[in-house]
């Protein structure tokens, strides 16, 4: 069985946050890290180099592969920024009202997990609150905290 490569690290948020380039980005990463915090209530940490996570679950798949990932969070990259919002992927009823969310927040990409965004000025944040906020309920109750 292999490890996960994405795995919390003791780096600073704080400091990672600080040395995101361009500017902008570093900006709406501030935003996005106040956003998440509010709607979570949970301090971040970072996973991996570059990725901020909020809160954790266990994980384990019927091929009896398990990890530890987290509940979720963003990365604030160059091209865009990605959103990981598990609920999404994990949840078919939560997809389903966050996909209806998605189309009123702006302009944006999906993958399974993930929404990628341009820059917060194309989107509307109090879509993006109420998406963050579904996807963290769902990910509570499919992954109760032990």
């Amino acid at each position: 069985m292999t490890d996960a490569k994405t795995r919390p690290t003791e780096i600073s948020v704080e400091q990672f946050i600080e040395s995101v380039e361009p500017p902008a980005k570093r900006e709406d990463a501030m935003i996005l890290d106040a956003l998440f915090r509010e709607v979570t209530g949970e301090q971040p940490q970072m996973w991996g180099p570059t990725m901020i996570g909020y809160g954790s679950y266990h994980y384990k798949y019927d091929s009896g592969r398990e990890g530890v990932s987290m509940r979720t969070g963003f990365s604030p990259r160059k091209a865009k920024h990605s959103l990981y919002l598990m609920g999404r992927y994990c949840d078919e009823q939560t997809g389903k009202k966050v996909d209806a969310l998605l189309e009123k927040m702006g302009k944006h990409k999906t993958g399974a997990s993930c929404v990628y965004i341009n820059k917060l000025g194309d989107i509307d944040l109090h879509v993006l609150e109420k998406i963050i906020g579904k996807c963290w309920d769902a990910m509570n109750r499919m992954y109760p905290e032990t």
